[in-house]
């Protein structure tokens, strides 16, 4: 049985980027951080970059030189809400905002979630520039 503020559930895995440790192995990246990692390469990820999963990853690839509009906020919403309720298992999703910033040209996805079987509410604010 879990506890109440036990997060073993979330497990751990590979930092991203690759890096090393101090005793020469691979980091590994615990419990929460590991999620937003996870989710970052995610929305990160453009469909077929892949080789054995094209289907990895999410849409937003589609909206780089679209314009600044409602429609663009509103299908970078959606294809976040698509690609990690499809792809991350380990996070419920409360709430997914968009703001746009059009002086640095760029979308603000607010994404807040909080980890399955826990109620702690986190946020990740993922920039995505339309500009490539």
């Amino acid at each position: 049985m879990l506890e109440a503020n036990s997060s073993n559930h979330l497990g751990q895995g590979l930092a991203f980027p690759l890096q090393v440790n101090l005793q020469g192995n691979l980091r590994l990246s615990p419990q929460v951080p590991n999620i937003e990692e996870s989710m970052l390469v995610i929305l990160r990820t453009h469909f077929g970059e892949r080789v054995y999963r094209p289907d990895f990853g999410s849409r937003l690839g589609e909206l780089v030189f679209a314009p600044m509009n409602t429609q663009t906020l509103l299908l970078a919403k959606l294809y976040t809400q698509e690609a990690l309720s499809k792809w991350e298992p380990r996070i419920v999703i409360d709430a997914i905002r968009t703001e746009a910033d059009p002086v640095r040209d760029r979308i603000d996805i607010i994404i807040e979630y909080h980890p399955t079987d826990s109620h702690e509410q986190r946020s990740l604010v993922y920039p995505f520039y339309l500009n490539g």
